[in-house]
């Protein structure tokens, strides 16, 4: 893949902008103001931040992507957090193609279709994306490949990276610890929710093939940090019929998860099994369902 190659240098886009509207005027030829495409191409990756975006967030393509990339033409983006930081050399995975004119970026998405944006520069690596057609306001941030932070992505997104498996079989479990109701646990799935995140569990044997997978029973469950911005994670599991179960979540590698059970004292790990590329709509993931929640937490960053 071609390298991003940053055209306005030291630059950096450093625009006067007053309280309200961007002062520049993209492609102007009088005040000799860059082209969007030169805009779009002084950083790597974009990040979206649908936290502090306005209107109906009904682009699936935009609710579904972390970051997008603009390469000569080629929509890159990054869905997944599974080889998040790997694939496409940080830019994620080829979804589509663009187009500019004046200050007007048309996407053409592989799965989502036509969409056309107004871009407005709001500071030197801030831009606004609004829709034409709804109005909607969407806000990107841009970084090189050599100072976006993936670990903290991946980290305080891990509710999603949990559901970008069909299922997670238990793979290990600890001589030490006490007997348990969750040892008879072979297989996890998380999954999006209407209120709330969801898991199912299932008791099936180790090797049942994800599609033939009974889930006996579902409930919702929550990631929290054990501090704020921490990378250490507690999970919960909400049993109606047990009462919460209580865990520390650590990552071994994206695919494979380690639990320590806090009642018991056991230590179990489980691997991701038949992993989901969000690029198409066959499965629906969205990060709309989290964006109130963040909101209340104010946080713009990654």
């Amino acid at each position: 893949m071609k390298a991003i190659t940053t055209l306005l240098g030291g630059l950096a886009l450093a625009f006067t902008l007053n309280s309200c509207e961007a002062d520049i005027i993209i492609g102007d030829p009088i005040a000799d103001e860059p082209t969007l495409n030169q805009v779009l191409a002084s950083s790597d990756l974009w990040y979206l931040d649908l936290n502090s975006s306005q209107g109906n967030l009904d682009i699936p393509f935009m609710t579904r992507a972390f970051t997008l990339s603009f390469d000569y033409g080629t929509l890159f983006a990054n869905n997944n957090l599974v080889g998040l930081g790997r694939a496409g050399s940080g830019l994620g995975v080829d979804v589509g193609v663009y187009d500019t004119y004046a200050d007007i970026l048309t996407i053409d998405h592989d799965v989502d279709g036509v969409h056309e944006f107004q871009v407005f520069v709001r500071a030197s690596d801030r831009l606004e994306l609004r829709d034409t057609f709804t109005g909607t306001r969407y806000f990107v941030d841009g970084y090189s490949t050599s100072n976006f932070d993936y670990d903290k992505l991946f980290y305080n997104n891990i509710q999603y990276f949990l559901q970008e498996y069909r299922a997670w079989e238990k793979v290990y479990t600890s001589q030490e610890g006490a007997i348990n109701e969750f040892d008879a646990e072979n297989y996890l799935k998380f999954r999006p929710g209407s209120n709330a995140d969801i898991f199912q569990s299932s008791n099936d044997g180790n090797g049942t093939g994800v599609n033939s997978l009974y889930w006996d029973y579902t409930g919702e469950y929550w990631v929290d940090d054990v501090s704020p911005g921490s990378l250490n994670k507690h999970l919960t599991l909400d049993y109606d019929f047990l009462g919460n179960d209580y865990f520390d979540l650590y990552v071994i590698d994206d695919q494979t998860i380690e639990l320590f059970h806090n009642a018991s004292g056991t230590t179990y790990e489980f691997k991701g099994r038949s992993s989901i590329q969000y690029k198409t709509t066959e499965v629906s993931k969205s990060r709309l369902l989290d964006v109130e929640r963040a909101r209340k937490n104010k946080n713009t960053s990654l």
